[in-house]
């Protein structure tokens, strides 16, 4: 009764969905965006009117000019600095503005053009000090806030009653002030435009990407090449920019110099950013997130003033609010991967039928020798983690290796060796097509192809996203096994959505059906899921009717049936079930049947532990890597099986001394090679009985050497 309500519970409550979500960048912006709406509603019922049209333009208005200071504040940030003077920069070109139109009568496209290049030349100023001189952005912005000040405060003292007494009568600065098209105001429709293209510059071009990076790790992007101290100077001066663009349509709607203009906007400004969900650690932030936070912190000082709040009250309340997001940011920044790594990892209810028998003398199917006892090592010490081996019509053996590089020997003792191609993945599965070119799966990239001329070309790192699926799964973390069709195309298994190659033992940890089988088209340079929901799928071979392929879970300890061409189109059925073991690659034998790897074997305490999902839970959590319960990887195996399921032969390395650990197995001119992804050699042996003269990629392809 009770594991019947496990496996209930786990079969429908689906909690690591949480993890999933969690685990997205758009939370952080979900979350204030949440928080928008609840105080846009609060303000609507509190005060009559406050969502009205007349009220949203005017605050549409507002935000936009605070907005393009927030935008400037948000890069600063992001390339990991912060700007305090941007209050006193916003009052001295406020009043360059107001200068140069009433004073100095020039025309607004000049006194646009100079208001903004006043504002980048003040913002450079930080940016010079900061960037190239290597001063504390703090210490040094305070410094720039007071110069700036005071300097604003002694040109309001002899020209503030000019500019007072100036009427300007100029429609486009009258269309700045109060305009707009089809009831939005002009600066929205400007802020919109420049949003987004800086939403397209942080996300989509090299400039963006270096500014995330230098607030990421100013250090490492110095070591990549990004010009670091440059890049932070032209932020600070971007900043300055806009903060004059803000300015110029503050000036254009008020028309007039104070002396509070600009005061305390620092707090604002760095308010709407902090709480939009910009991370003052640097290198996380997005557009979106500051238009977020300055309507946020707009919606509260406007509702704030209707409700004739003093001004000291609603600056605390800020302040208070900076304080409040501040500490939740460094907080959530601190322990974020460690609050998302407890509610990732889901385990769930997996039952494993009763083991069966495999010991030495029981006799049966699975009977337990010693036949892997005279393996011959090639490569012994000179190559690691060849996961999958293959041979060419030359009798060229191939294998990865987990420096990234394809390791060839050559016959006929393969003494010799040379790197064939560098990849840099970890190389998995590989496959030879009729045309020479060597298919090869490399985890976290995708699958790859070798040219004969040894030129390496991605083939596909991508395929169809799930539409029911939190986790974006377009993306290939772990290709793994690969066969090839009569017709060219590629079906090859990715084991986990889920998990990147280094953490393939938590997919098992979970059981969960993480894994997929996807289909590339070289012909239409197409790629497509065509199963989904597996436990690890790993080997893959196309059958000998050319119609179906054969794959194996290996959480599922079984080995299934794809039909993909005939009659059955579509189907899966179970070939080989509740094996001793944990099946890994698949292969051709030369008397018509395959060969099957297993990995490691099972144990009755890992399969009780299966029906434990709470005890696998706790063991993630609690227990080094190093620790878990793991399959049990130093007795080797190879199993022939036949096209139904039939288990022919057993090969087995008791003693864990040749081949401990077998991934792979391939069938050339009457040996048996073995890899193995743990292993620093190539086993060979020879087969008693087996067809001298078959070469797999003869009978493949129908090429003769």
């Amino acid at each position: 009764m009770r594991e019947a309500v496990l496996r209930l519970r786990y079969r429908f409550w689906p909690d690591h969905l949480l993890g999933e979500i969690l685990s997205k960048r758009w939370t952080e912006t979900a979350i204030p965006v949440i928080v928008l709406l609840l105080v846009a509603i609060a303000f609507s019922q509190a005060i009559p009117g406050f969502l009205s049209p007349n009220s949203l333009a005017d605050t549409a208005r507002q935000a936009a000019e605070i907005g393009f200071v927030v935008l400037g504040m948000a890069l600063v940030i992001v390339v990991g600095g912060i700007d305090l003077s941007v209050g006193s920069m916003f009052a001295l070109t406020d009043f360059c503005a107001l200068f140069c139109l009433d004073v100095l009568n020039l025309p607004v496209p000049a006194v646009v053009a100079i208001t903004v290049a006043f504002g980048a030349a003040l913002g450079a100023v930080n940016g010079f000090l900061i960037g190239y001189l290597r001063l504390r952005a703090f210490i040094t912005t305070l410094i720039t806030l007071i110069i700036y000040r005071s300097a604003y405060d002694l040109l309001l003292f002899d020209y503030s009653n000019t500019i007072a007494a100036a009427f300007p009568d100029d429609a486009l600065w009258d269309f700045m002030g109060g305009g707009g098209v089809f009831g939005i105001p002009s600066v929205a429709l400007l802020y919109a435009a420049v949003a987004i293209f800086g939403h397209i510059f942080m996300t989509r071009l090299r400039p963006g990407w270096h500014i995330t990076a230098i607030g990421g790790s100013r250090r490492s992007a110095y070591n990549s090449g990004i010009a670091v101290r440059g890049t932070i100077a032209r932020c600070y001066a971007a900043s300055g920019a806009l903060t004059a663009v803000g300015a110029l349509f503050f000036a254009a709607r008020l028309g007039t110099v104070g002396g509070d203009v600009g005061v305390g906007l620092e707090v604002t400004v760095l308010t709407a950013a902090v709480l939009g969900g910009i991370s003052l650690g640097g290198g996380r932030g997005s557009v979106t997130r500051a238009l977020v936070g300055t309507l946020i912190v707009l919606l509260i000082t406007n509702g704030l003033t209707t409700l004739s709040v003093k001004g000291g009250v609603n600056r605390m309340v800020l302040a208070g609010i900076l304080l409040v997001a501040a500490t939740i940011d460094i907080r959530w920044l601190k322990n974020r991967t460690r609050i998302i790594a407890k509610v990732y990892v889901s385990p769930t209810y997996h039952d494993m039928p009763a083991l069966p028998g495999a010991r030495i003398g029981e006799g049966t199917r699975f009977a337990q020798n010693d036949r892997l006892k005279d393996v011959t090592l090639i490569g012994l010490g000179r190559i690691e983690a060849p996961e999958d081996v293959i041979l060419d019509r030359h009798d060229n053996l191939y294998a990865g290796s987990r420096h990234g590089d394809i390791i060839r020997f050559f016959p006929p003792d393969y003494e010799k060796m040379e790197v064939y191609a560098h990849i840099g993945g970890q190389p998995l599965g590989m496959a030879f097509d009729r045309n020479d070119n060597l298919y090869v799966c490399i985890g976290g990239m995708g699958l790859y192809r070798i040219t004969p001329d040894r030129k390496v070309e991605k083939a596909t790192d991508e395929t169809n996203r799930s539409f029911s699926s939190v986790n974006d799964d377009s993306r290939l973390r772990l290709a793994d096994d690969l066969d090839i069709t009569d017709d060219g195309r590629i079906f090859f298994s990715e084991a986990t959505v889920r998990y990147e190659m280094h953490e393939w033992p938590v997919d098992g940890l979970e059981a969960r059906g993480n894994g997929r089988i996807i289909c590339y088209d070289p012909a239409t340079n197409t790629t497509r899921t065509v199963l989904r929901g597996l436990k690890f799928p790993n080997g893959i071979c196309v059958s000998r009717n050319g119609q179906s392929i054969l794959f194996a879970e290996t959480w599922g300890c079984c080995v299934k049936r794809y039909w993909f061409d005939g009659p059955k189109k579509g189907q899966v059925e179970m070939v080989m079930d509740n094996l001793p073991g944990f099946p890994d690659n698949i292969n051709l034998s030369s008397d018509g049947n395959y060969w099957l790897a297993m990995v490691g074997m099972r144990s009755p305490a890992l399969d009780l532990a299966w029906r434990m999902p709470g005890f696998r839970r706790r063991m993630a959590k609690r227990v080094p890597l190093d620790e878990w319960l793991f399959p049990n990887i130093n007795t080797g195996c190879v199993i022939k099986f036949s096209e139904t399921g039939e288990v022919l032969d057993t090969y087995w390395d008791l003693a864990g001394v040749n081949h401990p650990m077998i991934t792979s197995m391939r069938e050339h001119r009457g040996h048996l090679y073995l890899g193995g992804i743990m292993n620093n050699r190539i086993g060979r042996l020879k087969l008693e009985g087996a067809d001298p003269g078959f070469v797999q990629y003869d009978y493949r392809w129908g090429k003769k050497p």
